[in-house]
Parts: C-alpha cells; sequence; structure tokens
C-alpha cells in the first residue's frame, strides 16, 4: 500500500521571511506538530491525505522550483521517498523545523525556527528565532552552528525590541514577515 501524507495546503508565493525572502516558492505545508506554540498560523488537524505522486504533480504544475516545506512540524511525516520525488522534478527544497527532529539528507536547505526542547537536529543553514525577550545566544549555542541567524519579532508585536536586541548584538538579523507586510497572497 502506497503511503499517504496529510497535507494542509499547497500553493505558490513568494517566501516571506529569513535568508531567502523575495524568492519565488511552492509551499507545502503539512497538517501535525509535536509543539503547541502560541503564535502559530496553521491549524494543524485539517488535511487532506496524498501520496507522493499526488503531491509532486502538485507542486510540478508551478514555475518555481524552489520548494519550502513547513508545517506544523514537517519532519513528523517527511522522508527521503518523497524527497527524492520531488528532487526529480528539479526542485531545491528548503525546510522549516523546530529542530525536534532529524531532517533527511535530501534536504538542501535547513530553517530551523526551535521551539521547546528537546531538539534532535544534526544541521541547520539558518537559524529564525521568534523573539520573545529570551535567551537566544543560550538557544543557539546548544544547537547546531548556522550560517545565518535571524531574530524575527512575535507577530510584528516587538519590533522595537526585537530591533535593539539586533544593534546591541549585530551577529544576528532582523526577519521579518514580508508576505504579511505587504499582503501577499
Amino acid at each position: 500500500m502506497e503511503r499517504k501524507y496529510k497535507v494542509n495546503e499547497i500553493f505558490h508565493s513568494l517566501q516571506g521571511e529569513g535568508f531567502h525572502t523575495g524568492t519565488s516558492a511552492v509551499f507545502l505545508r503539512f497538517s501535525g506538530c509535536n509543539r503547541e506554540c502560541a503564535f502559530c498560523d496553521t491549524f494543524h488537524f485539517s488535511g487532506k491525505m496524498m501520496t507522493a505522486r499526488e503531491i509532486t504533480d502538485a507542486i510540478a504544475a508551478y514555475p518555481a522550483r524552489h520548494i519550502v516545506i513547513t508545517g506544523g512540524e514537517p519532519t513528523l511525516q517527511l522522508d527521503s521517498s518523497l524527497l527524492r520525488e520531488i528532487k526529480q522534478h528539479g526542485f531545491y527544497i528548503q525546510i522549516e523545523t523546530n529542530g525536534s527532529l532529524p531532517v533527511p539528507p535530501e534536504v538542501d536547505w535547513v530553517t530551523c525556527s526551535p521551539k521547546d526542547e528537546p531538539w534532535n537536529i544534526d544541521r541547520i543553514d539558518e537559524l529564525k528565532i521568534v523573539y520573545q525577550s529570551q535567551d537566544v545566544e543560550s538557544i543557539a549555542s546548544r544547537l547546531p552552528a548556522a550560517s545565518h541567524r535571524f531574530l524575527q519579532p512575535c507577530s510584528g508585536m516587538n519590533i522595537v525590541e526585537t530591533v535593539e536586541y539586533i544593534k546591541t548584538h549585530p551577529h544576528w538579523r532582523l526577519s521579518l514577515q514580508t508576505h504579511r507586510l505587504i499582503d501577499i497572497p
């Protein structure tokens, strides 16, 4: 029997956050998460069961060849079999994860937005922390080293505080939810 994945949505837009901001991308949002973040923008219980072929057919219909796999927590479902199928369509694969589970090796870019411990991630390209006055240096020190570090205001509520922190800790960069600021669908 062919494996099915619970997909919340698939859509084409621009990446609105982090290092790849402004990049045309297909978004594959899985349902389900192992964390309960108050600021989350995904309803984790809805979704459609899809095979790997159905997913790749849906994403390949768009012109972009950058895919952002997100959720909820995508590593709860994502596996090498699906990723290899996606790669056959020429996609550059980015994942946005909370860092609680290992990322399959076929992923090209790992964006980790860590939430509660424990973390079980072995590589991070981009560390993106939703800033809420927590000790971000301590969090970063307990995770694999990331080439790029971003702080993102929590739901746009604490922009001034986040900017002030970055000004005094310049190894961090600001990530805004550009898609929300300028209403990108």
